[in-house]
Formats: structure tokens, C-alpha cells, sequence
């Protein structure tokens, strides 16, 4: 399964737009599961968001150097500003996400249900897995997402 098309907003939508590429059984990657949050990981994560105040939260995923801020319509306040800080800071591009990637994420699913603002942050460039060799850079790239994002 791929845990972050494991979320309940636009799981639906997110089915269809993977089964249409082809991901119809389990695979590493881009397959969304049979429902949503029937992987333990997943369920794990939706019921510790459910039990804490959070004011945002950042998805770290590999590849792309780009921070993604959106969901569908939502537009939580301050999230274009809190993105644009992270941005700066790491050097990356704040995009919103591409359609084919929109929908049945955790920031997806955290904005939606909270109106607050959430990020999925892809680091790294090249093939997936990323080499260790990389790890310095994407540290540097980060950490000052890491300082923002528990400063707000």
C-alpha cells in the first residue's frame, strides 16, 4: 500500500486516478489500498492527529525538491505565507499539487478536517530510493522547515 493514499479525503477520487495508471493490487508504491485507513500505519497516524491540538503539520516525502500546500479548495489561513517561509528557507519551490497526486494524503485529509495548514515536502532529487549520500544536503535543505514549523 501506499501509506499516503490512505487518507479519508478524496479517496474515491484518488482510486480512480491510480486504477486508471494502472496500480489495481498491492505494490511499493502508488496503489491506495482498499479503502481508506485500513493500513495499521496509516490508522496510527489519523488517530495521534485526532489526539493532539496541532496548529500545522509537514508530510516529508522523497523526491522533488518542491513543497505542495494545497488541497482542493481549502485554503486554511496563513498556509500560502507559512509555505512561502518554507520555501525560502530550504531553497525549494512551493507548488500547488499536481491533480494526479491531490487527493487521499495526510495534509489533504489534515486540511480538509481542520482548515489549518498542512504541507507535503518532497526532498531529495533523483530515483527513488534516494542515495544516503544525499542525506547532508536534504538535512541542510530542512532543517529550517523543521525550526519554522515548530516556532508557528
Amino acid at each position: 500500500m501506499d501509506l499516503n493514499l490512505q487518507f479519508p479525503a478524496g479517496w474515491e477520487q484518488a482510486k480512480q486516478i491510480k486504477f486508471s495508471q494502472g496500480f489495481v493490487s498491492p505494490a511499493p508504491r502508488d496503489f491506495v489500498g482498499f479503502g481508506p485507513l485500513t493500513e495499521p500505519e496509516a490508522l496510527a497516524i489519523y488517530n495521534f492527529t485526532l489526539s493532539h491540538n496541532f496548529r500545522l503539520v509537514i508530510a516529508f516525502h522523497t523526491q522533488g525538491e518542491v513543497i505542495y500546500w494545497q488541497f482542493e479548495n481549502f485554503n486554511p489561513p496563513n498556509s500560502f505565507y507559512i509555505g512561502t517561509q518554507f520555501a525560502n528557507s530550504s531553497g525549494y519551490l512551493l507548488n500547488s499539487t499536481p491533480y494526479n497526486s491531490s487527493f487521499a494524503g495526510y495534509k489533504d485529509w489534515f486540511i480538509q478536517n481542520y482548515n489549518r495548514p498542512g504541507y507535503t515536502i518532497e526532498v531529495g532529487s533523483g530515483s527513488n530510493p534516494l542515495p544516503t549520500s544525499q542525506f547532508d544536503e536534504i538535512y541542510s535543505d530542512n532543517i529550517g522547515i523543521l525550526i519554522l514549523g515548530a516556532l508557528l
